[in-house]
C-alpha cells in the first residue's frame, strides 16, 4: 500500500457511520458493483450541505437513490430534491428506496435523460450535484449554470476519471477518448468561468466545488 492509499484509508477510518439504512444501501451497491459516492466524497458533501443549507437541490444521476437520500439527511427540513435517471433497472430500485426511506416526500424522481430535460427546466436551484454520465457534463454546462441561483453551489463528482484526465488523449483507450476530452473541457470551463469560483479537489475520484458569483 503506497502513501496515497494509506492516507485515504486513514481519512476513511475517521468518518462517522451513516444511518443504518444508508449503510445497508451502500453494502447493497458495493455487492452489485453499482457506483455510488465514495466515503470521503460523502463526508465532504455533508459538510458543504450543512454550510450552504440548500432548500432546492437538482441531482443529475440518481442510480439507486443513495446520494439523494444521503443529501436529504443533511439538508434543512423542507428541502426539495429533484433527481434524474434514465436507466430502467436503477429507476425501479430507486423508487423502492424512496418509497421506503423518503416518507416526507422530499425527493422527486424524474425518469428521463437529464441532458435533454435540463434544456426545458425553468426555476432555479440552490445546489446542483453532477453525478450522471461523465461525457454529458459539458453538454449540460450552460443549462446547469442557468438553473443555479446566484450564490448557489455546484458539486461535480468523478472529474478525475481514475486519473485518466491527467493523461494525453492518446494514452487512454480509444473508446474513452471522447469522455476524456469532454471532461477536460468541462473542468477547464469551470475553472476559467468568471461566473464561478471553483476549487478542484482530489477527494474520492476528484471533485470540482463551484460557487456561482
Amino acid at each position: 500500500m503506497n502513501n496515497e492509499d494509506r492516507i485515504e484509508s486513514y481519512i476513511e477510518s475517521l468518518i462517522k457511520p451513516m444511518p443504518d439504512y444508508l449503510e445497508e444501501m451502500a453494502r447493497f451497491a458495493e455487492e452489485r458493483e453499482i457506483p455510488i459516492i465514495r466515503p470521503t466524497m460523502r463526508e465532504l458533501m455533508s459538510t458543504l450541505i450543512r454550510l450552504h443549507r440548500p432548500m432546492t437541490i437538482l441531482e443529475i444521476g440518481t442510480a439507486v437513490g443513495f446520494s439523494a437520500l444521503y443529501m436529504k439527511e443533511y439538508a434543512p427540513e423542507g428541502c426539495r430534491i429533484v433527481t434524474y435517471e434514465n436507466y430502467p433497472p436503477r429507476i425501479e430500485e430507486a423508487k423502492l428506496n424512496f418509497a421506503k426511506y423518503d416518507k416526507e416526500g422530499c425527493i422527486t424522481l424524474m425518469e428521463e435523460d437529464a441532458t435533454e430535460a435540463v434544456k426545458r427546466l425553468d426555476g432555479t436551484y440552490d445546489m446542483v450535484f453532477m453525478d450522471g454520465p461523465k461525457g454529458q457534463y459539458i453538454n449540460m454546462y450552460d443549462d446547469v449554470k442557468r438553473l443555479l441561483n446566484k450564490g448557489g453551489l455546484l458539486i461535480s463528482d468523478n472529474i478525475l476519471k481514475e486519473g485518466d484526465i491527467l493523461e494525453s488523449r492518446y494514452a487512454v483507450t480509444r473508446r474513452d477518448r471522447t469522455i476524456h476530452s469532454r471532461m477536460r473541457e468541462y473542468v477547464y470551463r469551470l475553472t476559467h468561468d468568471e461566473d464561478y469560483q471553483t476549487s478542484v479537489l482530489s477527494v474520492g475520484d476528484g471533485a470540482a466545488i463551484s460557487v456561482k458569483i
